[in-house]
């Protein structure tokens, strides 16, 4: 497989051709990211405290449950971001119909399969 060439130390030999390293769409987001993190945090310390108290297994499993479809949720917003800036070329007038179709679906299936 062939390389694009790249800064020394920032990609493995793996990366693909046309990957970028740059994160700028997580930077632009990085507020929110961070909020639904702390978000995240406190369903897990909210887990943590309900089993120290011997609180009902129902309870429990519904803040799990909670819990992991946030934790999906992110997942989701990161891998359609992942797809919109690393998959598809930089300039999205650059894109043919069939990839921008292809994209589309590929994100919507992983939004659903992450529900």
């Amino acid at each position: 497989m062939q390389h694009a060439p790249r800064p020394e130390g920032l990609l493995t030999s793996h990366t693909p051709i046309g990957y970028s390293a740059g994160m700028a769409h997580v930077i632009r987001d990085k507020e929110k990211l961070v909020n639904r993190i702390r978000r995240l945090r406190g369903q897990v310390d909210a887990i943590e405290k309900a089993l120290e108290q011997g609180q009902e297994c129902g309870a429990i499993l519904q803040t799990i449950a909670a819990c992991r479809g946030a934790m999906n949720g992110l997942m989701a917003e990161l891998v359609e971001e992942q797809i919109r800036s690393h998959v598809l070329p930089q300039d999205r007038r650059k894109a043919t119909a069939e990839q921008a179709q292809a994209a589309e679906g590929l994100i919507s299936l992983m939004r659903t399969y992450l529900r």
